[in-house]
């Protein structure tokens, strides 16, 4: 029998939640404090996703994978900015591709998908609290007011980082959370168009331009245009901080960014009007409340997006969550338990490779030694796929999980910190001596 279920959050995570439960049969409804998301302007405060296997094998699950399809673009390659020159990092050792998808226009087609399938959204209805013994909702206009109480069977917290349901979670004995922030901020630009909707750089790369402690990124549109993001400190001789007038920010560009500050006739006005978002970690234990509360997504485990793995990550713990469900369909409490136990190694796995990744973008794209340490990797990887997958391919293109990926990739940094003290290893990279030596350590490491 199906249950009465709440999703507070209509977010990509929650909404995908909510059209895969409502297919399973349940009544689900969708509370949002704020308007239809439809209407909504993301503008100025939103990093471009990057989808990949992980997020299209749970799409495909609900029969939206090639509908999301047609309005994402194939990023094969890395296209590396220096500030003299521009040099290309494919990403897949087979081909694969990210895909980039806006976040705010994937938002507002999977509430419409939504509600195809008949999910019922209740938008301007703030949850103030839960009950999570009982299941109830607390709503009302302001938080001061008197709460109306609203029943459900389940509620999921799909209400992202800074989640009232996990609040409300918190609450209880023994419940551990952790908040972590960056001081790096990040603040969103746009490369337009050109005449006719002609891309300004190729449409198929993901645009880095690395300066080690900030960096500047890309990802195109449908449009035409490029989304970007500037990473950078909030404080510091290179900072948002030291930034203040016009005159400031066409500098920082013209030393730093020469070729995207041609590309970007509105910098001065986009920098001027668009705030600086911070970047933020959370964990936290246990997700669940017995049959009755769930966490999922960033509600559960905000992560920093230099992996791109947030959206994929969110729509893992659906697929997995669907799964745990349908292995015990009379018992939704031992389903659950199953569900965080399964997720949560895997949540903090994501969350420490993402906050690794930021060096790898920012800092190491741009050292020759590591490019050709990625260089010997790959070349390995293909002719030897049972020995070997690069850590990239192993998080971004693979199905395995995220604790594997980890534990293994640490195990292969390692060997190849041996690999690249070689001597004159620039020399003799592709060469069978360097070849056996890493069958050789890889035959050490795994105790043959």
């Amino acid at each position: 029998m199906g249950k009465s279920i709440a999703i507070v959050g209509s977010g990509l995570v929650g909404t995908v939640l909510a059209i895969a439960l409502k297919q399973e049969g349940h009544q689900v409804f969708v509370y949002e404090k704020g308007d239809d998301i439809r209407t909504i302007d993301f503008s100025g405060r939103s990093i471009n996703l990057a989808l990949s296997e992980r997020g299209w094998k749970m799409l495909k699950r609900v029969g939206l994978e090639e509908k999301v399809r047609q309005f994402g673009i194939p990023m094969h390659q890395r296209a590396i900015h220096h500030v003299n020159r521009e040099e290309h990092q494919p990403y897949g050792i087979h081909g694969e591709a990210i895909w980039a998808v806006s976040r705010g226009g994937l938002n507002k087609k999977l509430v419409e998908w939504a509600e195809e399938v008949g999910v019922q959204f209740v938008f301007n209805t703030p949850i103030w609290s839960v009950d999570t013994k009982r299941g109830v909702l607390y709503t009302s206009e302001s938080e001061y007011q008197e709460w109306k109480e609203i029943q459900h069977d389940v509620v999921f917290g799909a209400d992202g980082a800074y989640s009232k349901v996990r609040s409300c979670l918190q609450r209880r004995s023994r419940f551990e959370y952790q908040q972590s922030y960056l001081p790096i901020g990040y603040k969103e630009l746009v490369i337009p168009a050109k005449a006719a909707g002609v891309f300004a750089m190729d449409e198929y790369s993901f645009h880095i331009w690395p300066r080690k402690d900030f960096m500047l990124i890309a990802l195109p549109n449908m449009d035409g245009s490029f989304t970007c993001t500037l990473f950078m400190p909030y404080q510091g001789e290179v900072s948002f901080e030291a930034i203040k007038t016009q005159e400031q920010v066409i500098a920082f560009f013209q030393t730093y960014f020469p070729d995207a500050l041609q590309l970007m006739p509105d910098l001065v006005e986009l920098y001027t009007a668009n705030p600086v978002n911070s970047l933020v970690t959370t964990t936290c234990f246990p997700w669940v409340y017995k049959d009755k509360v769930a966490l999922i997504g960033d509600a559960a485990h905000a992560v920093v997006p230099f992996y791109g793995q947030g959206l994929n990550a969110g729509l893992e713990d659906v697929d997995v969550l669907l799964d745990c469900l349908q292995q015990n369909p009379e018992n939704w409490m031992e389903a659950l338990d199953q569900y965080q136990y399964s997720r949560k190694v895997n949540a903090d796995a994501i969350a420490e490779l993402s906050y690794r990744n930021f060096r790898e973008m920012s800092e190491l794209t741009a050292n020759p030694l590591f490019l050709l340490r990625k260089k010997i990797e790959s070349k390995f990887a293909k002719k030897y796929p049972d020995l070997w997958l690069p850590l990239y391919d192993r998080v971004t293109f693979s199905k395995g999980s995220y604790q594997e990926a980890l534990a293994i990739g640490d195990e292969q940094a390692a060997i190849m910190d041996v690999i690249m003290e070689t001597e004159q290893i620039e020399i003799i990279w592709d060469s069978p001596e360097i070849e056996e030596k890493l069958k050789q350590l890889i035959n050490e490491n795994r105790g043959f």
